[in-house]
């Protein structure tokens, strides 16, 4: 009987030791000191040309009786969609973009200055249009035309770059390459150096819209419409965490 009891102890013994084996790596992994860490945020420019104005339009046409209004309003938007068709806008290129009905009121006040019921004057009905001119070269040409066809309304013009992927990358990378700039300055202010890259972050791109002033349409009429398209500029930002060297 004694002996059995010693090989018990012996076993339980031996049991112990190898359950707490795995835990020892363990905690010794979670003692072990996190590395230090940089991080800084870059932002990149690049400008390019625009390639494409997308422009909005409106017709608007005031009659007393609301189907006067339409029918003025419809003959000149047809004018205006068959002229831009003709000068090589495509269908996927023309989207109406606002189309109402309003009554028009005159609010009067009597001889005593006391305000009268509302009476209908007639109805104003406007229809909207967004175009994309791809050849920048007739967008002056064209704003002439559309006017003098019945366009009395917008004038609103933002350029634009069709397909911008390259100028993209290139502020992408000159985002990445101010943040780099940024980790060296600080890292040698500090004394210390730096270590490998452990994430970078990709922030918004945003392109500020360019906007031509909107004018009169009605003074456009006479003579083509002078337009400055410059340069779009895109803004990136990249976030980047260094490891810094022990």
């Amino acid at each position: 009987m004694p002996l059995m009891k010693t090989r018990d102890f012996a076993f339980a013994a031996l049991l112990g030791t190898t359950l707490l084996a795995p835990a020892i790596p363990a905690l010794a992994q979670e003692a072990k000191p996190r590395d230090a860490i940089i991080t800084v945020t870059g932002e990149g420019h690049s400008s390019v040309a625009p390639d494409m104005a997308i422009v909005t339009l409106s017709v608007v046409k005031q009659e007393k009786a609301a189907q006067d209004a339409l029918d003025q309003n419809n003959k000149a938007m047809g004018a205006v969609l068959a002229t831009l068709k003709d000068s090589g806008i495509a269908e996927r290129d023309l989207q109406t973009s606002g189309f109402s009905i309003q009554p028009q009121y005159v609010y009067p006040n009597d001889k005593s200055g006391q305000p009268q019921p509302p009476t209908l004057t007639g109805y104003q009905v406007t229809n909207g249009l967004t175009v994309r001119v791809r050849d920048l070269s007739k967008l002056g040409s064209l704003l002439d035309q559309v006017v003098k066809l019945g366009i009395n309304q917008g004038g609103d013009i933002q350029f634009t770059n069709d397909k911008p992927d390259t100028v993209l990358q290139e502020a992408r990378k000159n985002a990445v390459a101010d943040a780099a700039a940024k980790a060296k300055t600080l890292s040698e202010a500090a004394g210390v150096k730096l270590g490998h890259i452990i994430s970078i972050h990709d922030g918004a791109v945003v392109m500020p819209p360019q906007p031509y002033a909107r004018q009169s349409m009605a003074m456009a009429a006479d003579k083509a419409v002078p337009v400055a398209s410059g340069e779009n500029t895109y803004n990136a930002s990249v976030s980047i965490t260094y490891a810094i060297q022990q």
